[in-house]
C-alpha cells in the first residue's frame, strides 16, 4: 500500500499488516493461535508464531482503507462471539494506530476448537 504524506512517500507491504493483526488476535482472551487449511491433506492447522501470516489476508481498496480476514483456533468453552468481537476491536484499534491506514472490516473466522 503506498501512502502520499507531505514529506513523501510510504510503502507499507503485507507483513507489516499480517504481522500487526497475528499479534494483536493471538493476544485476546481464549486464541489459542491463528489457523491455515493444509493443502494436500484439507486439515486446519494451528501456525507457529513465525508463520501468522498464512492466517490473514489483506484485501485493499480504492479509497485507501483495508479490510482484513483471519482465520484463528480458540480454545474450548470460549464464548465465540467475545472472542471474535474482541479480536475485532483489537485489529482494528492496532492497524490504525500503528500504520495510519483506516481499516474498512475485519472478518474473524473460527476454523478450530482446542479441547484441553
Amino acid at each position: 500500500m503506498n501512502l502520499t504524506t507531505q514529506r513523501g512517500n510510504v510503502v507499507i507491504i503485507d507483513d507489516v499488516f499480517t504481522t500487526i493483526t497475528g499479534a494483536a488476535a493471538t493476544s485476546c482472551y481464549g486464541v489459542k493461535g491463528m489457523a491455515a487449511r493444509s493443502r494436500t491433506d484439507g486439515l486446519i492447522h494451528l501456525l507457529h508464531r513465525e508463520s501468522m501470516d498464512k492466517g490473514v489476508k489483506v484485501r485493499y481498496h480504492d479509497d485507501g482503507s483495508v479490510s482484513i480476514e483471519l482465520h484463528i483456533i480458540v480454545d474450548n468453552g470460549v464464548n465465540l462471539v467475545a472472542v471474535s468481537r474482541s479480536i475485532m476491536s483489537q485489529v482494528r484499534y492496532n492497524v490504525s494506530r500503528l500504520t495510519g491506514v483506516p481499516v474498512r472490516e475485519v472478518n474473524v473466522y473460527v476454523d478450530s476448537m482446542v479441547i484441553g
